[in-house]
């Protein structure tokens, strides 16, 4: 069966998208002279290599500006777009977040338009709602949202719910955040019926654990489990995989991952992330589903 025009439209939307922000970002590093923590970048405007909706971009920008971990914005041309940097800092809650037993990996966000567009990507694969475990600030669900998927972003430590609590009462999008330990959630009570669960944290830091933990949890519940897809947040630094053979680098470090679950991937994007502003390769977003 061949592949709907609907479906080849927005996967050349999305290509486009991933091509611009990488490129964005290569420029920005060259460019960047300042020393905060954080940083990232939003186009001001859609363009033909960004065909970004006009509203949902209005949005991102809105979600930086209503998000207390940024401190400073101004306008930048970067390879001649006009965009605005978002400069922040998240030392108190990433601290937060290493301080739980069940934080499987500090607080360190992906770049907005990255959430937006690894949402964009699991919408375009027919999944109908996106469980954001290890959700930090928020951002991923948010953009999820902004795309009419149901959203349920789940989160351990209680001081990045509350930031979450606030973002949607600043931007009056619910993208339901809960603080809870994922793997004691009850999803079959969801009554979920496409749903794709984006995995915080490197595999190389403990995100394995957590997956194999969530799937454990998908076993029990069978018919969710063969309607589900999961996605993985993955690397291809090697400073990451000290001493190992070169097969362990295999789809951003979650080969054993993928292998042992039985999971087919379907789709990688390869977006910026804070940490990989300082890095040649960007993160590869790896989408797969059960075989």
């Amino acid at each position: 069966m061949g592949l709907s025009t609907p479906f080849l439209e927005n996967l050349n939307m999305i290509e486009l998208l991933e091509k611009d922000a990488v490129r964005l970002k290569q420029n920005f590093v060259k460019l960047y002279k300042g020393s905060s923590h954080i940083q990232e970048i939003i186009p001001v405007s859609r363009s033909d290599s960004f065909p970004i909706d006009k509203g949902h971009l209005e949005m991102l920008h809105n979600f930086a500006q209503k998000n207390p971990i940024y401190y400073n914005s101004y306008e930048q041309e970067i390879d001649k777009t006009p965009c605005v940097v978002y400069e922040g800092d998240i030392n108190e809650y990433w601290l937060n977040s290493i301080s739980h037993g069940a934080s499987y990996q500090p607080f360190y966000p992906t770049w907005i338009t990255t959430a937006y567009i690894i949402s964009l990507t699991a919408k375009n694969l027919g999944f109908k709602e996106l469980i954001d475990i290890g959700s930090g600030d928020g951002r991923i669900a948010y953009c999820a949202k902004l795309l009419d998927l149901e959203t349920v972003s789940i989160e351990v430590d209680e001081s990045l719910v509350k930031l979450q609590k606030l973002i949607t009462f600043a931007t009056k999008i619910n993208f339901n955040p809960n603080c809870v330990d994922a793997v004691e959630f009850d999803y079959a009570g969801l009554n979920l019926e496409h749903p794709v669960f984006f995995i915080g944290g490197l595999a190389q830091m403990g995100g394995d654990v957590l997956a194999n933990s969530i799937i454990e949890k998908l076993n029990e519940i069978p018919k969710l489990k063969k309607k589900s897809g999961m996605t993985f947040a993955g690397t291809y630094s090697k400073k990451y995989f000290p001493g190992t053979e070169s097969n362990n680098m295999s789809e951003g470090g979650w080969k054993a991952v993928i292998d042992k679950n039985e999971l087919n991937v379907i789709q990688t994007v390869v977006l910026p992330s804070v940490w990989t502003f300082d890095q040649p390769i960007d993160t590869p977003y790896i989408f797969t589903k059960f075989n």
